[in-house]
């Protein structure tokens, strides 16, 4: 098995970093992890991931998004569908055949509007604590009357973490973006099988964000995993253990 690490350039030319790692082929499908908000793929589900793929001969790539991690460009400069065409330049460059998309938060939305993108290429979807339309449906709530008036006045808004990485700005022009890609208001027509894993004690995402999801998706195998005692993050090491049980059912689905 072979590992390479590189940057490839944006539509515009901004570097986005990747990890690749070949596996033994066998037709099976590779995956791809799509992290999460301000998260990167040096994070402990991306770093699994590699090790489970590494481990089951599997193709797997993870990526930083730009304005995360490795990448290049400016976090406020950029919106969702920047994160899209991210997961997209990947795909479609560094990928072959069919791949798995996982997606952590935000990287369940990411995956799920890549797998819309490319019907042809996406053979299935897990989602960890799956955080679609969150701009609309958590941000800004979240901000209140007084908090949605300095962001329409000032441009944005900054907002504390709970994951010791300082506050982070929120911008007015990341909330309108997203507009044109919010999943949850009609189906999602996506047959592949799909596997969602989500912690009841989720305090940043709640998990009926994940079962909305469950009930848009148009395919019949769609199943959603709730973890009494989890958090936003779902990395311990039981979790993890829940993470490599769900991307097995789902390669062991493309091979029936």
């Amino acid at each position: 098995m072979t590992e390479d690490t590189g940057t490839i350039p944006a539509a515009n030319g901004t570097p986005v970093a990747w990890h690749r790692r070949a596996g033994t082929g066998n037709g099976r499908p590779g995956l791809v992890f799509c992290g999460g908000f301000r998260s990167s793929m040096a994070g402990e589900k991306a770093t699994f991931l590699d090790g489970f793929a590494a481990d089951r001969g599997l193709d797997v790539l993870r990526f930083d998004y730009r304005g995360h991690g490795a990448s290049g460009g400016t976090f406020t400069n950029l919106v969702l569908g920047d994160w899209i065409a991210d997961a997209l330049l990947v795909l479609d460059r560094l990928t072959e055949g069919p791949q798995i998309l996982v997606g952590s938060s935000m990287g369940a939305w990411v995956a799920a509007c890549a797998a819309l993108a490319r019907p042809g290429r996406v053979a299935g979807l897990v989602g960890i604590a799956a955080a679609p339309d969150f701009t609309e449906d958590l941000m800004l709530p979240a901000l209140g009357e007084m908090g949605l008036a300095r962001m329409r006045r000032d441009g944005f808004v900054d907002r504390p973490s709970a994951y010791g990485d300082g506050p982070y700005r929120i911008t007015w022009r990341l909330i309108q973006e997203a507009r044109s890609h919010l999943l949850l208001r009609g189906p999602v027509p996506f047959a592949g099988p799909v596997r969602l894993l989500h912690g009841l004690a989720d305090p940043d995402v709640p998990w009926r964000q994940s079962l909305r999801l469950a009930e848009a998706l148009s395919g019949p195998d769609v199943r959603l995993t709730l973890v009494k005692d989890g958090d936003h993050r779902l990395s311990r090491p039981q979790d993890l253990a829940l993470l490599g049980q769900a991307v097995e059912e789902i390669v062991g689905s493309t091979e029936s």
